[in-house]
């Protein structure tokens, strides 16, 4: 619909007044008149103008003061051009047994002897067996982190730097527990990388992985932090103590050991593990985890990981009301939370302490602890003879016991 453009006190082009012839009384403006109102709308516009055009050299001020900052869309090349040179290949080679495709006795029966005579032929019993990874200087003097099984039996390491240059590497230390390993070569003013924290880290945020999957040197990917804090039972490798990092960045067989980045390029994680068959799902060791099993190799050669001596259960609704109806159970649980005690090994630190199978464990030193993946990240962040002080509940009652850490025996375990 057209708006009306009559003049004020004119009837609309659509109104019933409209039809009508126009009055003999209208009057046209003097031409003086016009000139009055031309100057007073001139006048007007002008006003205007000078007023738009200093609004906007304010706005056109104040965007300049408020610029924000640019965006670099080259930062993962910055990364890897950054950090590059301090990630490392790691050739290792091994001796293993391979088994015999007959047994002992079956050259000894005197027909084969016959039939050969002297000639018997050997069977060899042992080959080489090689592995790559990758792995990351932490020291100008040639100090490596990398995967403990990326190093595990070997009796020749080999470490090429992004220069192509080689050394012979020799591992001071390897923890099968936590899956770390440091290795030394014998070299000077070496890169080094960066150390950053993982207790930061947000889902979402960037992740870089360096490495050397399926050998293809110098391999860059990216991706994002997938989740935080995945147990070892999750990721299917139930004999490591780590609760790890996930991301979608790429990561295959030779990637073990290399570094994970956040987008400042400082390191964040070791990467070490993926689901075979899934895609996307890859996982890293965090770097605090890392730095202090490192720092205890390098000066002692070992880790020492606290025990406590325990299998245990993650205690739910349904699980409580199951032992409670069960006659056989011999256990009254009257939490809906908490870390169910299922076995005590004997002569442990938890036996020692006076803890049962039964016990419902409420909190460790002050915190509370709902699964089992909690409490062993309490008592991992302990030191070994460390006192932990247990809140359980015991056949419906609470009480308070103190245990003693032990140093861990075996990857097996609770």
């Amino acid at each position: 619909m057209k708006r009306s453009t009559s003049m004020p006190g004119q009837p609309s082009p659509g109104s019933e007044a409209s039809a009508q012839p126009a009055q003999s009384s209208f009057q046209p403006f003097a031409i003086s008149t016009w000139k009055s109102l031309l100057s007073s709308v001139l006048l007007v516009l002008l006003g205007i103008g000078l007023g738009a055009a200093l609004v906007g050299g304010k706005g056109v001020s104040a965007q300049t003061t408020a610029t924000p900052p640019q965006l670099n869309l080259n930062f993962i090349a910055d990364v890897a051009q950054k950090v590059g040179p301090a990630v490392v290949r790691i050739d290792a080679e091994r001796t293993v047994r391979a088994p015999a495709p007959f047994p002992e006795e079956f050259f000894s029966d005197p027909f084969f002897r016959d039939f050969f005579g002297q000639a018997i032929p050997s069977i060899p019993r042992q080959r080489r067996q090689q592995g790559t990874g990758s792995g990351f200087i932490i020291s100008p003097d040639g100090q490596i982190i990398t995967n403990a099984h990326v190093v595990e039996g070997s009796d020749k390491v080999t470490v090429t730097l992004k220069d192509t240059r080689s050394f012979d590497g020799q591992v001071i230390g390897s923890d099968p527990v936590t899956d770390i390993a440091v290795v030394k070569i014998n070299a000077q003013n070496l890169p080094t990388v960066k150390l950053g924290r993982s207790e930061t880290l947000e889902p979402g945020q960037w992740a870089i992985a360096i490495g050397n999957p399926l050998g293809l040197d110098n391999t860059v990917t990216a991706g994002i932090i997938s989740a935080l804090g995945r147990s070892s039972g999750e990721i299917r490798v139930p004999d490591k103590r780590v609760s790890f990092i996930q991301t979608d960045a790429a990561i295959n067989p030779g990637n073990s050991g290399g570094p994970l980045l956040n987008a400042q390029g400082e390191v964040i994680g070791v990467n070490t593990a993926i689901i075979q068959g899934a895609q996307g799902l890859g996982f890293a060791i965090p770097i605090e985890t890392a730095q202090r099993v490192a720092n205890q190799l390098i000066t002692r050669g070992k880790v020492d990981h606290p025990y406590l001596g325990i299998r245990m259960l993650t205690l739910t609704p349904e699980l409580k009301e199951r032992l409670n109806q069960d006659p056989n159970s011999r256990i009254l649980i009257t939490v809906d939370q908490g870390v169910l005690i299922g076995e005590v090994i004997q002569g442990s630190p938890a036996e020692r302490a006076g803890l049962r199978s039964g016990d419902v464990i409420l909190s460790i030193n002050g915190r509370a602890v709902t699964t089992a993946d909690q409490v062993q990240q309490e008592v991992e962040r302990t030191e070994v003879g460390s006192t932990l002080e247990l809140e359980i509940e015991r056949a419906g009652r609470r009480q308070k016991i103190r245990a003693v850490t032990g140093s861990f025996p075996a990857p097996s375990g609770g």
